[in-house]
């Protein structure tokens, strides 16, 4: 695979969509202003230009568009669905929950719903409460449903490419604050599989399991505690759920400790589950409580100020890293 070229978060997700396209006639895109707009972020840019009878714009009606995608994925196509701000999955919640999420069990096997739903989700863009919220925890109860989290332009490329080739629904969530992040791409088509936790920095002390925004600080963070002497390992999860354990074990087992770094809110979160995991499996290997850096159990202000007060950030990890280094 050659080395790529720089690009950002956004570009590299524009590049999946269109090389998906090209290799396959039965993917088309939906949503609302997606076609001659490119989208409200502009990831859909050039598809309609490419394939307007496969690029369609969407009533403003996030039902109509889970609906469709459905019943066109039983037919055997494999849509790619946009839902502007990931909060209105709330909208379409009935759809994605009992009937994209169950089809494949309600037919026994004999039907298949590939649909993807891209979603932007997150804070820290000013948008206030409803465009900021972090949507997984409403999702991580329902069976049958692939939740994907990339946080670099690499893995953003790759695993929509792959969610795009996997036959279960995916709601694949897109961190507004990551679309400008720019990384190493590779220019040809390749996929990042699903289904795998990555640990992206190797260390011995403490163990901080992150996602999507809260990778890049974690990483930041266990670079500046170096220097104290702390070695800091990171894992993001990449794939919320089905979650593979097995990584987060491993390095649990091997450091006695974990922070976990989630936006959103406390109770009932992804961290709370990964939580509760590591207490069944590794309570006699912890030298500390896990401990978890969330967003404070409120809704999120559009105020600049308070908003940033209620998110969590790097020094909000750190601090959490060095408590669980004093235990």
């Amino acid at each position: 695979m050659s080395r790529g070229k720089k690009i950002s978060f956004s570009k590299a997700l524009n590049e999946a969509l269109m090389e998906s396209m090209e290799m396959d006639e039965n993917v088309i895109v939906i949503g609302e202003d997606v076609a001659k707009m490119g989208g409200d972020f502009g990831i859909t840019q050039g598809l309609w230009h490419k394939w307007p009878e496969r690029t369609k714009d969407t009533p403003l009606s996030e039902q109509a568009i889970i609906g469709l995608c459905t019943s066109s994925a039983v037919c055997g196509l494999r849509p790619v669905a946009e839902i502007m701000f990931a909060d209105f999955c709330g909208v379409c919640y009935d759809q994605i929950v009992n009937n994209l999420a169950k089809a494949h069990f309600m037919y026994n096997g004999e039907a298949t719903v590939p649909v993807v739903i891209r979603a932007s989700t997150g804070g820290g863009i000013r948008c206030a409460y409803h465009h900021s919220q972090c949507v997984e925890p409403w999702f991580m109860n329902v069976p049958g449903l692939v939740i994907v989290a990339p946080s670099t332009p690499y893995e953003a490329k790759g695993m929509l490419n792959a969610a795009i080739r996997d036959d279960n629904p995916v709601l694949f969530l897109e961190h507004k604050g990551l679309y400008n992040v720019k990384g190493e791409v590779p220019e040809e088509y390749y996929e990042v599989p699903l289904y795998q936790s990555k640990v992206k920095r190797e260390g011995t002390d403490v163990t901080v399991v992150a996602t999507m925004m809260m990778t890049g600080m974690a990483l930041q963070a266990a670079e500046e505690l170096a220097a104290e002497g702390i070695s800091v390992e990171v894992i993001d999860p990449l794939t919320l759920f089905p979650l593979e354990k097995e990584t987060i074990i491993n390095s649990v087992a091997k450091t006695g400790r974990l922070v976990i770094a989630q936006e959103g809110p406390k109770f009932m979160g992804a961290a709370a589950e990964i939580s509760a995991m590591v207490g069944e499996e590794l309570f006699e290997y912890l030298k500390s409580p896990v401990r978890r850096v969330t967003s404070e159990d409120v809704p999120t202000a559009y105020a600049p100020v308070m908003e940033d007060f209620v998110m969590p950030n790097k020094d909000k990890i750190k601090a959490a890293i060095r408590k669980a280094m004093e235990d």
